[in-house]
């Protein structure tokens, strides 16, 4: 009569070796991936910031045909115009703690803005662009170690 249960070279499975050789080569995956797509993050937050900064600009251009000047809104012209007084786009909220957008120091003034979105906590790690600046003449800015290229 015949046994019914299965000889040892007979039984299916995996071998821990085949399991460990597979977790290796995932961890190695993962290892390779994983800063990739927190670059992709990055360059993907800075669009956005880039693309919202576009936005305020052209916010302030449309003052300024109201108002001949940079520094002042509201009815009349008679309120000093301040980060808090830019209009609160989607884009603002989307960025959520990633950039911080206001004006520069000193910005702005009657005849001249410098709006700048300013890298925060899950945006920190970005050195190569760091803070991004826009001017009211266009010109664009990037402090990182990258400069403008790439930036914008």
């Amino acid at each position: 009569m015949k046994s019914t249960c299965p000889s040892p070279l007979m039984a299916r499975g995996f071998t821990l070796i085949e399991v460990m050789i597979t977790v290796a080569i995932v961890a190695i995956l993962a290892a390779v991936a994983f800063p990739s797509y927190q670059t992709y993050v990055q360059k993907t937050r800075r669009a956005t910031a880039a693309g919202c900064m576009m936005e305020l600009a052209q916010w302030m251009e449309r003052n300024y045909t109201t108002c001949l000047r940079y520094d002042l809104t509201g009815a009349g012209c008679g309120t000093a115009l301040t980060t808090a007084q830019l209009p609160n786009l989607s884009c603002r909220a989307d960025l959520g703690n990633t950039y911080t957008l206001g004006f520069a120091v000193g910005f702005p003034t009657a005849t001249a803005y410098t709006l700048q979105a300013v890298p925060g906590a899950a945006q920190a790690g970005d050195v190569r662009c760091g803070t991004l600046q826009l001017t009211q003449q266009g010109e664009k800015r990037a402090s990182g170690a990258g400069g403008r290229a790439g930036c914008w």
